[in-house]
């Protein structure tokens, strides 16, 4: 008999090692062998434990030349096509949303971020480790020296994603209630304008009954609450009639 043929017919050699792995309460009928190698087969049984729909048990086998019997390789339990599984892993720092973070969270940022630059650059690194090291001490040292209180400031690339971020978002020009504002952001006298390069676009809204109070908003956001909101006359309630004096006494009135 060709080693191979051999290795194939060995199902019943197969789910005896299965059985005594396993035990026979969760195995279910033969459903197919696979050729691995030459000489090397695996046999698939139907699994039939709860909570494991759809997937199987693989025994593979050996049949070396010259031998008579097979050797069991390995038992596994793998899922199938129609099998639930898990589904594929995320990094968790991919996984994060805005919001996700709650009281205690850490969220560290790398010091390789390309967001962030040192607030003071003291020469060129170089490759020596230790030396880059140095350098970002004598650069925190320095900070700490003036008052800046930041060793590491937002970068030019970090600020062009905030802000394209921001003018693509909810406090953007391009949503439904900034398109329907009386007028622009930019024009509201609640607006309170940023420092810096980002002042050209954005600022905060500070009026207690906005949608956006306390939040960054593009210059070209808008909404209903604009300081300078005028309702037209045929929004404005009708006016009230003239009042009229109730001067009747019973006197006045006539008896039947």
């Amino acid at each position: 008999m060709m080693t191979e043929d051999l290795a194939v017919g060995a199902v019943e050699a197969a789910r005896a090692a299965l059985l005594e792995q396993v035990g026979d309460a969760v195995v279910g009928e033969h459903v197919e062998a696979v050729a691995e190698d030459e000489g090397v087969v695996t046999h698939y049984f139907a699994s039939v434990q709860a909570g494991y729909p759809g997937w199987r048990w693989a025994v593979t086998v050996a049949h070396a030349p010259g031998q008579d019997a097979v050797t069991i390789d390995e038992v596994v339990l793998l899922p199938g096509q129609d099998s639930i599984i898990a589904p594929p892993w995320i990094p968790w720092r991919e996984r994060i949303k805005p919001g996700d973070l709650g009281p205690g969270d850490l969220l560290p940022v790398d010091e390789d971020d390309p967001r962030l630059v040192p607030t003071y650059l003291t020469g060129d690194p170089g490759d020596d480790p230790d030396f880059v090291e140095a350098n970002r001490q004598q650069a925190k040292a320095v900070a700490d020296e003036l008052g800046l209180g930041r060793v590491r400031v937002l970068s030019v690339e970090g600020r062009d994603l905030a802000a394209q971020r921001w003018y693509d978002g909810e406090n953007g020009p391009d949503v439904p209630l900034a398109q329907s504002a009386p007028a622009l952001c930019g024009s509201c006298g609640f607006l309170i304008s940023l420092a810096g390069p980002l002042s050209v676009g954005f600022g905060v809204c500070a009026n207690e009954f906005a949608n956006d109070d306390g939040r960054v908003v593009a210059m070209r956001h808008g909404c209903g609450a604009h300081s300078e909101a005028q309702l037209r006359k045929k929004q404005l309630p009708p006016p009230l009639p003239d009042p009229a004096f109730d001067t009747i006494s019973r006197g006045d009135l006539e008896n039947f």
